[in-house]
């Protein structure tokens, strides 16, 4: 009876070391960077992220009575480091990915596709990947970097009478392959519409741009289309304040749009404008949600005015998201224990109205989103704010752009193919 005790307490003991007793039911890693010079645009987005998971195991228990486990890496935006944090939390049964880099996300497509792991590169990453066909397991909505493109030309175009005809446009962009996935719709728009367009490379990180500015002094352009990150956004538009250019006539992408970009240049930066995908401000339910059961009760993974700001909310979004999937997995397949493929099913059936979305407290903050085999990208929809330096706050300043599918689509479809080539990928189709 001794020898059998004995043995059932060194049993209980080793369970209780290798945590198995204590293993979540849902894992979701967050692939962070809170350190290097692209801190300062990765802490807000992770903060979202991770506080919008630990609301929903505060306040519901999870997902459907399963809880989830966020697990941390820190990669600071190194692709080889990022490798190894795919590796390290694959091993621990993570369920979706959420990169935050278009240079891991490369890396990372052939290696979910052979894994059968779902990847949601909301936003960045390679826009081909919009072709569910080709790319089964990678997601880009609710709008990726071509949408993006148009709608900066469609507005600069709206605001020129209708015309942009021997305007000059410069497109500056980090040089890396987020900023330059735009470049071929750039250059079929400025065939099609008639402007000049000039590339404006800036290497990484992104603080020396003196060579740069003094070319853009001699070129006197019309517009700018900003495509940083981190530090270069804000480089780039005191660069631009000092050179007597109107921030009104330059326009970033969604990615160059946060209040750690503009809100150092206090009144000069009165007018920026960026497009983006969702809406921006603190006026919707989740945040009391929020307040309450994360940040009242020391949960929270940051800072209580990380609420509201642009990248925060994107985080909160792409969570959302990320366990909507999931839930809509679980329904799919009748089971709370789900697998990574099912997840995927959860994301390639998504469909989210505005009646959903307030009922996850988050009414008008972003349009319907459908998503198919055929469309990893969603609706593509792009509206532009604009920054008020009185209020220091992002203002919505037109409604959502349709995209131009009559130029993205055709392009979509020939870089999938010539992206799967060059990784050795096969379509699967969707019969």
């Amino acid at each position: 009876m001794r020898r059998i005790c004995w043995r059932l307490a060194a049993l209980c003991l080793g369970l209780v070391m290798s945590g198995s007793v204590v293993m979540a039911d849902l894992v979701i890693p967050s692939l962070t960077y809170r350190t290097g010079p692209y801190g300062g645009s990765g802490v807000p987005y992770s903060d979202g992220f991770t506080d919008y998971l630990t609301l929903l195991n505060e306040r519901d228990g999870g997902i459907n009575g399963q809880r989830i486990e966020v697990v941390e890496c820190e990669y600071g935006y190194n692709t080889d480091k990022g490798l190894e944090c795919f590796e390290e939390t694959y091993a621990k049964g993570a369920l979706v990915y959420h990169p935050m880099s278009t240079g891991l996300t490369y890396k990372l497509i052939p290696i979910v596709h052979e894994r059968g792991v779902p990847l949601h590169t909301m936003g960045y990453g390679l826009t081909a990947a919009a072709d569910g066909g080709m790319f089964p397991y990678t997601f880009n909505f609710p709008a990726h970097y071509w949408h993006a493109a148009s709608a900066q030309i469609r507005h600069l175009k709206e605001i020129s009478g209708g015309s942009l005809q021997g305007k000059k446009i410069v497109h500056m962009y980090h040089n890396s392959g987020y900023g330059k996935e735009p470049i071929p719709t750039l250059e079929k728009l400025a065939l099609r519409e008639g402007f000049e367009l000039k590339l404006a490379p800036i290497d990484h990180p992104g603080e020396n741009q003196d060579a740069a500015w003094e070319e853009m002094k001699a070129y006197q352009p019309d517009f700018i289309l900003l495509w940083g990150w981190g530090i270069m956004n804000e480089v780039a538009l005191k660069k631009a304040v000092n050179m007597g250019m109107p921030l009104d006539r330059v326009i970033g992408v969604w990615w160059s749009a946060n209040e750690s970009d503009i809100k150092p240049l206090r009144q000069y930066g009165e007018g920026y404008k960026a497009v983006t995908f969702h809406a921006v401000g603190t006026s919707f339910k989740i945040f009391n949600d929020m307040n309450m059961l994360v940040y009242q009760t020391g949960k929270a993974r940051g800072d209580l005015n990380n609420i509201g700001d642009v990248l925060y909310n994107r985080g909160v979004m792409a969570a959302m998201f990320a366990t909507e999937a999931i839930r809509l997995a679980m329904e799919i397949h009748d089971t709370t224990d789900v697998t990574r493929s099912m997840v995927r099913d959860g994301f390639e059936q998504l469909k989210m109205d505005e009646a959903k979305f307030e009922e996850l407290g988050m009414e008008g903050f972003i349009p319907g989103v459908e998503i198919s085999c055929a469309n990893h990208a969603g609706e593509g929809l792009v509206s532009v704010k604009q920054w008020d330096s009185f209020t220091r706050r992002w203002v919505q300043l037109t409604d959502y752009y349709q995209p131009d599918a009559a130029l993205i689509d055709p392009q979509v479809a020939a870089a999938s193919e010539a992206f799967a080539s060059s990784v050795g990928m096969n379509r699967k189709g969707c019969s």
